[in-house]
């Protein structure tokens, strides 16, 4: 094979112009068409967002004692996310990349406590809903612990008689979802609380979805099972801020009820010629430009400013809802609990829903085909607002000249 050369160097017009060419076939998601992968509040706050994270992307939040600007804006972070989870003083965390790494982290976590406590099992397991996301998969690959998926209950919540039929001796971990992802509902958290009571085992709460804008629909009154801190069992809780944060990507938080349950998470060596090595993370090296986007983009929206963005979310978010309810020929899988939709059809064998998504994506829109069942998923954020009207319009116009046609289940995230 020949080796690949790069040749001479490039005027930067140049290189950014043929970015943009590349560039030109990606989602939308600026202009309000996408409804997965990405999250705006509006140009105001992308661009903030994206000059913060220029401003400090070369500085190294490997180590803070060099930067302690990131030492100080992740503290800050962490305690926002704290408040927003009814977290007290006791609550530690750290920001991570962002769900994926904050998942991974809890099964090392509840690895690393059953080793502290002097368990000595020879095998682990964790006991998770069918719902609960497959970055938890990832962790329990890495850091060898069984994954035990418990089936889901009919309104797609954690069946907490099952999950607790699954938990034996050798359980170290406990997972509900706050609101999981593929139907958009909150699990059962302070009844599968009692489970990890039972055990004295860690239970994590995945809000990386729900963190942000469940504080704020609790605000409006909305009527919501308590999912945080306040349940006396809950471990952990992870919650992006890329997502409904409206951060610019690799942006998440991962918190612990107390210090001792963080060091789980943390990695320390001297093992070798270089000295203290000490870790909070998976990644070493990582760029302060998700810690600046992410204390930018909060203290620029204030509280005023994300309870405008949940409000019209979940607006947005209800709407569709009732559309798709009252839609003769699709299928609401469950009132949302937030802001996430998803839908299929009345009848598969008439009305395929994955090739409903590809006429969808034709006019221009993108969002997860997921299943099973086979389901078209919406994650609706803010700067959907002006574009509901256009996306049902659309919608309808596609269920109406769909045919007999079948389309192909998408990826949730891709390899290549």
């Amino acid at each position: 094979m020949t080796a690949r050369i790069l040749g001479p160097g490039q005027p930067s017009s140049e290189v950014l112009s043929t970015m943009e060419t590349y560039r030109s076939r990606d989602v939308r998601w600026r202009d309000g068409k996408c409804f997965t992968l990405a999250y705006s509040a509006g140009p105001e706050v992308t661009a903030l967002g994206e000059e913060a994270y220029r401003r400090f992307s070369g500085e190294n939040a490997l180590n803070t004692s060099a930067f302690p600007s990131l030492k100080t804006m992740q503290e800050q972070v962490v305690d926002v996310v704290t408040g927003w989870t009814h977290g007290d003083d006791s609550v530690a965390g750290f920001m991570t990349s962002g769900g994926t790494e904050s998942l991974v982290l809890v099964v090392r976590a509840a690895r690393k406590r059953a080793e502290r406590e002097g368990r000595n099992l020879s095998s682990m397991n964790m006991v998770l809903p069918t719902s609960a996301h497959a970055a938890l998969e990832k962790g329990a690959d890495y850091f060898d612990v069984e994954s035990r998926r418990v089936p889901v209950s009919g309104d797609w919540r954690a069946d907490v008689a099952a999950m607790r039929a699954a938990v034996d001796e050798n359980t170290v971990l406990i997972v509900g979802s706050a609101p999981q992802y593929p139907q958009g509902v909150i699990d059962p958290i302070a009844e599968l609380a009692m489970i990890a009571i039972e055990h004295n085992i860690n239970f994590h709460v995945d809000a990386c979805m729900g963190g942000v804008t469940l504080h704020y629909l609790e605000e409006f009154g909305e009527p919501l099972p308590l999912w945080d801190f306040r349940v006396p069992a809950v471990t952990s809780i992870s919650v992006d801020l890329h997502k409904y944060g409206y951060t610019s990507k690799g942006a998440g938080v991962l918190l612990h009820r107390n210090k001792k349950l963080r060091s789980d998470q943390t990695f320390v060596t001297d093992n070798w010629l270089g000295g203290m090595y000490g870790s909070s993370g998976i990644l070493g090296t990582k760029s302060g430009g998700p810690i600046a986007s992410a204390w930018a983009v909060m203290h620029h929206l204030g509280d005023n400013g994300y309870q405008h963005a949940t409000q019209v979310s979940r607006a947005s978010a209800i709407r569709i809802a009732r559309h798709i309810d009252q839609h003769p020929h699709l299928v609401l899988r469950a009132f949302p609990d937030s802001t996430l939709v998803a839908f299929g059809s009345q009848d598969p064998e008439t009305h395929d829903i994955f090739a409903l998504a590809e006429l969808l994506i034709a006019k221009g829109w993108y969002m997860d085909r997921q299943g099973p069942p086979p389901s078209i998923h919406l994650t609706v954020n803010a700067i959907h607002e002006t574009h509901i009207d256009e996306f049902l319009l659309d919608l309808d116009a596609a269920v109406a000249s769909l045919g007999d046609s079948k389309g192909t289940a998408g990826s949730y995230a891709t390899t290549e």
